[in-house]
């Protein structure tokens, strides 16, 4: 390791057409007012954006779409070209494809070649282990700058003529939970007025013995007639763990960067739902911290959320000094992730 410092120049995001509120949802699958009444008090979630025409049922985007538009808009508010780029990350848990891996894809769109790529599969804290990995290039003196992408588009798991009546809890949450959308960070050794230094990155499995809290099933040609659920998420188990993982990083965060809880200016909590993230923010008893949230009009956007608040965090509330703290769960095989930055 060098010693040096790393720092998060930019970050961007993408979200594809317009927001699609829980009216639509509810006419294209059905459902009456007391459904969106449901969605609006126990999801807390009133938007979302969609890479999908609700009406026919087609994909109108890509992950790599959205991925390179998010790259460009970092890379260019941090006013890297992109052949000063020496390595690219991507976490998803949705690539367009098995191969070849869409980092790759994402790069050629970029017009990048010849650097390393590293394409992280993972549910929410996927962007953060994505940062974690583009820090340990940097701090290793293998690099000067690294594009760390993250994202999802979930909605090519959605089924339009799904009778949402008759599906499971596990099944119709997720119709409401989730939207599609990619970020984008730019890192770099070298500092510039309005970036954040990432004082510390961590990432823990903690799944041992724990049943999985959110599934998505690739399917073949051998089992593609399977009537098993594309998606599934046991919300309850997610309601019972996330709140004391959430606790236990940022205590952990604040004792790694030798801060206290007075310290923390900016708070980037966990984005499930609008509901679960109020809760949390409640728990979590910073009240002196600015909270930087989006999943009440994006909806959960997967590894994608991380850097819509990184956006608005660069751009509103990370001032010179000020310190702020991003924690993240992955529900799929419990992952505990966070992050703590310095405004510069």
């Amino acid at each position: 390791m060098t010693g040096r410092d790393v720092y998060i120049r930019s970050a961007a995001s993408a979200l594809p057409g317009a927001p699609v509120d829980n009216a639509a949802l509810a006419r294209c699958f059905g459902m009456d007012a007391l459904w969106e009444q449901w969605v609006d008090v126990f999801i807390g979630t009133g938007s979302r954006h969609l890479a999908l025409d609700l009406e026919s049922g087609e994909i109108t985007g890509t992950l790599a779409e959205l991925a390179e538009e998010a790259g460009r808009k970092a890379l260019d508010a941090a006013g890297v070209d992109p052949g000063e780029v020496d390595a690219i990350v991507l976490g998803t848990a949705t690539p367009d494809r098995l191969m070849p891996a869409t980092v790759n894809m994402v790069a050629d769109r970029l017009g990048i070649d010849g650097v390393r790529t590293f394409q992280l599969q993972s549910g929410c804290s996927g962007a953060v282990q994505a940062l974690d990995v583009a820090r340990q290039v940097l701090l290793s003196g293998s690099g000067e700058t690294v594009l760390v992408l993250g994202g999802d588009v979930i909605a090519r798991f959605y089924d339009v003529e799904r009778d949402l009546r008759t599906a499971q809890p596990a099944e119709l949450v997720n119709y409401v939970l989730f939207g599609d959308a990619a970020g984008a960070a730019v890192l770099s050794t070298r500092p510039a007025p309005g970036a954040a230094a990432l004082r510390e990155v961590f990432t823990r499995l903690v799944g041992l013995g724990r049943e999985p809290g959110a599934v998505l099933e690739w399917f073949g040609p051998a089992d593609r007639d399977s009537d098993r659920p594309a998606a599934t998420e046991d919300y309850k188990a997610i309601e019972r763990h996330v709140p004391q993982m959430t606790e236990q990083v940022l205590a952990e965060l604040l004792d790694t960067v030798g801060w206290g809880p007075a310290d923390v200016d900016v708070l980037l909590p966990p984005q499930l739902s609008g509901r679960m993230t109020k809760l949390i923010t409640e728990r979590l008893a910073l009240p002196g911290a600015h909270e930087v949230t989006c999943v009440d009009r994006a909806g959960n956007c997967g590894n994608a959320i991380v850097f819509l608040q990184l956006e608005r965090a660069l751009a509103d509330a990370l001032g010179p000094g000020r310190r702020a703290v991003g924690i993240s769960i992955e529900s799929s095989k419990w992952i505990k992730a966070g992050f703590a930055l310095e405004g510069c």
